[in-house]
């Protein structure tokens, strides 16, 4: 009962908004995370929907997920893209998330504000903010779980299916437009294709790697159709 053990970790390391794990709770997520298969949220390899080119779309290529539990700390949840379907740069305001890769190749593109202290101040002239490119790259199931936190690790984050995938997501605390935790979307471009970095300041040779991401309405690919859960349950009785 690999989710039930999940679950019970997560009711004791998740202490509410405005907390982040430590370091030995987020090694802890990880150690269950990492060893977790398809067959512990009831999928398989062998189902229609992970065959290349199984599925044949016209139009937007809608992602599904389905919610396996949520309540004020956490939430579990599967997302399912089909081949090429892509879930926008995003953000997760005030969050920890840990995504692992059950089924599937996808790529990874995050980023981190290059000043997280000044990343919402609104006195810049142009709406473009630097951001430091965390990851861009793609991982194929098995493959470690993912975190990022609240100011680090890749807070902005975009997937893209390059085969159908599905990824268990874990979000402390899940998204609410009540508590401030409201789900932005942005475009980036390049750090030195800006027509307006001469407003910015220079950037030093770090080795790292910087993009101007602008935040934009909610793209309509970021939407989003829920399904039922149909794998194993989880008992909150013995919890």
């Amino acid at each position: 009962m690999t989710l039930q053990r999940l679950f019970d970790s997560c009711q004791q390391v998740f202490k509410g908004p405005g907390t982040v794990p430590s370091p030995s709770d987020v090694q802890r997520l990880c150690h269950i995370l990492d060893v977790m298969k398809p067959e512990d949220v009831g999928l398989s390899k062998d189902l229609q929907f992970f065959q290349p080119n199984s599925v044949v779309v016209e139009g937007n290529i809608r992602v599904t997920y389905a919610t396996i539990y949520e309540c004020h700390n956490f939430s579990l949840c599967i997302l399912f893209l089909p081949e090429t379907a892509v879930i926008p740069l995003h953000n997760h305001p005030g969050m920890t998330v840990f995504s692992k890769l059950l089924l599937g190749t996808m790529n990874i593109k995050s980023y981190d504000w290059a000043d997280p202290l000044n990343s919402d101040n609104h006195d810049s002239p142009s709406k473009l903010k630097l951001a430091r490119l965390k990851a861009n790259k793609s991982f194929t199931a098995p493959c470690d779980t993912s975190v990022l936190f609240p100011t680090s690790g890749g807070n902005i984050h975009e997937f893209t299916a390059v085969t159908p995938c599905a990824v268990l997501d874990v979000l402390g605390p899940p998204y609410s437009k009540d508590d401030g935790r409201d789900c932005s979307y942005y475009s980036d471009t390049s750090f030195g294709s800006s027509s307006n970095k001469e407003e910015f300041p220079k950037v030093e040779d770090d080795g790292h790697c910087y993009g101007w991401l602008e935040e934009i309405e909610m793209p309509q690919e970021s939407e989003m159709d829920g399904i039922p859960y149909g794998g194993p349950q989880i008992d909150e009785s013995i919890s």
